[in-house]
């Protein structure tokens, strides 16, 4: 992106840091609450294995270097979840996250297309790692609608955190309509009828990042 190009709402490397930042907050408060819905249809430690993972990487992010762009610290993360983060989660975020820095490698701050190209990426990601796809109530079930949504808001002409709203309240829905589902993969697919009525923790520790990104735009002076 040309300096030209760049609006007051574009989203730099420190909108990254803060969103990792935030999303580990919030995973560490909401670790029990996943690791219930994981053990309803699960191994019962998907909040645990999302916290150490974004704990693992708090501290490497006080060593990034003055010139890291947004598409670095992408892919500090995925790297420390794919080493840090047991069970399925740390494979498929960690994929996701790799593959939207490979996505906005050539910008160094994100208006709303870019943002586009990183949560498409990272679906996609998911979708070649996990073999996964809409209505199989896994993450991908609050991926695709964010995509979807983030999509038109930024072809309606959205800010890059307007574009971030639609995809967060998307997920949100994403992750709810999951409850009535029959599993179709991962471990609660073994579970048959007897997973319906439960929400996928993939898809609501989703609905949670990307709701923290969009808490990551809000600059406090």
């Amino acid at each position: 992106m040309s300096p030209d190009a760049r609006t007051n709402s574009d989203l730099d490397t420190a909108w990254t840091v803060r969103w990792i930042r935030r999303s580990a907050e919030v995973l560490a408060a909401e670790r029990a609450a996943l690791n219930t819905l994981d053990r309803d249809i699960g191994d019962g430690d998907h909040g645990e294995n999302m916290d150490r993972g974004f704990q693992a990487v708090l501290p490497k992010l006080d060593g990034l270097a003055d010139d890291a762009t947004p598409s670095t610290v992408l892919k500090l993360l995925a790297t420390t979840l794919i080493s840090t983060v047991g069970g399925a989660a740390g494979p498929l975020y960690g994929t996701a996250f790799l593959k939207a820095a490979g996505a906005t490698a050539a910008v160094g701050t994100l208006d709303g297309m870019a943002l586009v190209a990183l949560l498409t990426a990272a679906r996609d990601g998911i979708v070649l790692r996990g073999k996964a796809g809409a209505g199989d109530k896994t993450m991908i079930d609050a991926w695709s609608p964010a995509v979807d949504a983030a999509q038109a808001a930024q072809s309606a002409g959205g800010s890059a955190p307007a574009v971030l709203t639609a995809a967060a309240d998307a997920a949100a829905r994403g992750a709810q309509d999951t409850e009535p589902l029959v599993a179709r993969k991962g471990r609660a697919s073994y579970l048959g009828e007897r997973a319906i009525g439960h929400r996928d923790p993939g898809a609501q520790s989703t609905a949670l990042l990307l709701r923290a990104a969009v808490d990551a735009t809000r600059v406090t002076e």
